[in-house]
């Protein structure tokens, strides 16, 4: 099941050097960056808003370039994701179900997650935090292109929201916080997913 796994990461691994190879202003800024959005998408909240939002504004001010910030952001969160995943995958389950405190609550709460996400799995992914996925056995046939799309709307969402806005947009992501820039991001993917799905339909047509 984890084949893919690591052929997605070496493969988001190489984009990045690449990227590196072609890019305005300080390397560091956007191996910082590229830190930030792997921490924040392998489930440490924070850094990888704040680091981008920084860097949009840097592009705004033609101190980096904005093609690569928007890059180098999806693919530290394309990996962070596949990190987080990887490990709820491993150790999980594990974790959750250790003996300690309130584990007949913790296994019943695992039980429900087990079925919500065999349900709504697709969606999960882009309101939950990438280890959750993993420890509910979500197939990397259907997490890992979740992933990549939902930091792909992450990356435009804060990425050109701070370019454009400047430093207004950091007052933004503050007021509506981590959901409300998932909500942002994943309502930029279904525009296009519809767009996409409403192109296929008429051709066939």
């Amino acid at each position: 099941m984890l084949d893919a796994g690591p052929s997605m990461v070496v493969r988001v691994g190489v984009l990045a050097l690449r990227v590196h190879h072609h890019v305005r202003g300080p390397r560091g800024d956007y191996l910082g960056l590229g830190g930030g959005a792997i921490a924040s998408w392998a489930g440490v909240p924070g850094p990888g808003e704040a680091a981008l939002v920084t860097a949009g504004i840097l592009a705004s001010h033609h101190k980096l370039d904005i093609a690569s910030v928007l890059v180098v952001a999806w693919a530290g969160a394309t990996l962070g994701g596949i990190l987080g995943w990887v490990f709820g995958l491993v150790a999980g389950r594990r974790v959750i179900g250790a003996p300690g405190p309130l584990l007949r609550a913790r296994l019943s709460l695992l039980d429900r997650g087990d079925r919500f996400f065999e349900r709504y799995g697709l969606l999960a992914v882009f309101f939950t935090p990438s280890w959750v996925a993993g420890v509910h056995r979500m197939r990397w046939t259907r997490y890992l292109p979740a992933n990549a799309v939902g930091a792909v709307g992450w990356a435009l969402a804060v990425g050109l929201g701070s370019y454009y806005a400047g430093p207004t947009v950091t007052d933004v992501f503050d007021d509506v916080g981590l959901v409300g820039s998932l909500a942002i991001a994943t309502a930029i993917v279904v525009a296009v997913v519809v767009g996409r799905w409403r192109m296929v339909r008429s051709r066939r047509a």
